[in-house]
């Protein structure tokens, strides 16, 4: 039943020679991995804006500036990441290339700011998908966390059904999105121009004085549109070949949209005097002004609320690809670095999304309590893959290798700024969070790596004696007398001549049954009854296995566990598992072998 329900909801299996078949075109690949990029269009130029209005209408006024400084950040960082690319086709992003030039502390200091990276853009995209669906219809807003949790898993099952058929399902609503953004944006200029501006708002109240410091947080705010910007350095392995080619053309379309959308968006809701509010996202309100509350205004929202929900979908693909990386090189468990049945790391999409819907809940669904934990992680990374690009260039000193220096040292130093100011200005609200956490993401990683070295060296043929197994003792447990106790009887028998058999006294009428009953069916097999004074089963019999550690002639001792296995799933709910309890417990006793004995039951 459960393999049939996972069949319906993932698909078929797909064989291992098919993986080249799913790699992306950069159509839909653009789909997949501007979806993050492009949503944050929805909420960059309003977290801008949810800063200045603090500092009054003077403050507003440097909302464009900001925008386009924005605009040249997003260059500058597009153009860096295309360096890498190139340098580093075989994906990973900022992990590799600081690992490969800076040493294992940076390389795992990226690695750990983009898995929370990752983590939080799931949670921030989320939850302003659902503010501009309630921001619509504003009776969903008391539902907005269930709302969000159940639209983190439905991406997430369509992301395990493979990535090819993700970018299908996503490639209409990504384009839709932008051209509904491109509507807003050419709508407003051409009214603004043909119509005049429109009279200014009443004055804005100063609830900050406008300082350098207020402008930095509106600036740091406005940098969570630039996240997403390494999804496709971090999954050069997913394009068609050529890899590096179609990445980097992918990247430069992703970056020219961003920018262009932000600073049109930004730009517009200053001609037009747009003053965010908390029950209504400043996309809306521009839609609202533009078209009224006609089909294009519920178009352009349902754009939105589509695209921020499909951003999910970039780290989806681009968290379970870096955590498989990193899993090979021994820092996270290796279960992370297998491909599931659809040719997609299915253990890393499930672990994204429940983390994100974890932040959900504790966050209550609000984007703006998100916010402040989002962009350390990434421009962090950013700095880190930058610095280590400037070392990658001058060992290699290929053909004009000081001019990709410099583009990458700017990158670096550009992005140094920025994670600088938005730790500092962000601190008190919610950053210091990923500042504590990500060193002990990287402490977290040394520890798994340490498990492995040490699990290697354990298990190595090197100097190894095989170990004495000799005549072993084994041991029957014995509930009753049936079929299944008498068949594993035999394969007792089969194994080693040394048997004993136990039963615990929780009865003692059905205890002295048992015994006469054993002398007719196994007489040379001493048949030993364990006291119970409190009337368990476990602790009898693991006492009696302790206390037979001295018998034991070689290594090790073998406990056979006669098991009986229902025809039909419900039927086992009527039954204890007894088995089950001390097979687990049987698992931490060095020396001690627990083998199941199934006697399988027609119906």
């Amino acid at each position: 039943m459960i393999t049939a329900l996972k069949r319906l909801l993932v698909g078929s299996p797909m064989a291992t020679a098919q993986a080249k078949q799913e790699r992306l075109a950069k159509i839909p690949a653009l789909a997949i991995f501007a979806s993050d990029l492009m949503s944050s269009v929805a909420y960059g130029p309003e977290e801008i804006l949810l800063v200045l209005v603090l500092g009054g209408t003077v403050a507003l006024q440097f909302a464009p500036a900001i925008a386009v400084s924005i605009a040249v950040l997003a260059a500058i960082v597009a153009t860096s990441y295309w360096q890498i690319i190139h340098a580093y086709p075989s994906g990973g992003g900022a992990y590799i290339v600081a690992s490969d030039n800076l040493g294992t502390l940076p390389g795992l200091s990226a690695g750990a700011a983009l898995l929370v990276d990752y983590v939080l853009t799931v949670s921030v995209s989320t939850a302003s998908g659902v503010a501009a669906i309630t921001s619509a219809f504003p009776a969903l807003y008391p539902h907005r966390v269930g709302i969000c949790v159940g639209c983190v898993l439905l991406i997430m099952l369509a992301n395990l059904r493979g990535i090819r058929e993700t970018g299908r399902i996503f490639a209409i609503p990504t384009y839709w999105f932008i051209l509904c953004m491109a509507l807003l944006i050419v709508a407003g200029f051409y009214r603004w121009m043909t119509q005049g501006p429109p009279p200014p708002p009443a004055t804005v109240a100063v609830v900050e004085p406008l300082s350098v410091l207020l402008i930095l947080r509106a600036f740091s705010g406005g940098c969570a549109s630039l996240t997403g910007t390494e999804a496709v350095a971090n999954g050069v392995q997913y394009f068609q070949p050529p890899e590096s080619r179609n990445a980097g053309i992918t990247l430069i379309w992703m970056a020219t949209i961003l920018a262009a959308s932000v600073v049109g968006v930004t730009f517009v809701a200053h001609l037009y005097h747009i003053v965010p509010q908390p029950e209504e996202t400043v996309v809306s309100m521009l839609g609202r002004q533009l078209f009224g509350r006609t089909w294009i205004y519920y178009m352009t929202q349902a754009a939105t609320a589509v695209i921020l929900l499909l951003a999910i979908n970039t780290s989806l693909a681009g968290f379970p690809m870096l955590a498989s990386i990193m899993a090979k090189d021994g820092f996270l468990p290796r279960q992370l670095a297998h491909l599931g049945d659809r040719l997609v790391y299915s253990n890393g999409i499930i672990i994204c999304a429940v983390v994100s819907c974890l932040l959900l809940v504790i966050f209550q669904g609000s984007t703006h309590a998100l916010i402040p934990l989002y962009a350390i992680g990434v421009f962090g990374a950013f700095t880190l893959s930058q610095a280590g690009m400037v070392l990658h260039w001058s060992r290699e000193r290929g053909p004009r290798w000081r001019l990709h220096a410099v583009v990458n040292a700017a990158g670096a130093v550009t992005t140094a700024v920025v994670v600088s100011v938005v730790a500092v200005s962000k601190f008190v609200h919610g950053a210091w969070i990923v500042v504590i956490l990500i060193p002990l993401m990287v402490l977290g990683f040394l520890s798994v790596r340490r498990h492995y070295d040490t699990l290697r060296g354990q298990l190595t043929l090197r100097g190894f004696v095989p170990p004495k197994i000799g005549r072993h003792p084994v041991v029957l447990l014995v509930g009753g007398l049936h079929r299944g106790v008498v068949t594993a009887l035999t394969y007792a028998r089969a194994i080693s001549p040394n048997i004993t058999a136990i039963t615990v006294d929780l009865e003692p009428t059905a205890t002295a049954r048992l015994q006469q009953q054993w002398q007719e069916w196994a007489p040379d097999v001493p048949l030993v009854v364990l006291d119970s004074p409190y009337r368990s089963v476990m602790q009898p019999v693991l006492h009696y296995v302790d206390q037979m550690e001295k018998q034991r002639d070689g290594d090790y001792m073998t406990i056979i566990l006669p098991e009986f296995v229902p025809a039909r799933w419900w039927q086992h709910l009527l039954h204890n598992q007894t088995a089950l309890l001390l097979k687990t417990a049987l698992l931490f006793r060095k020396g001690k072998v627990a083998i199941s004995i199934p006697y399988h039951l027609d119906r």
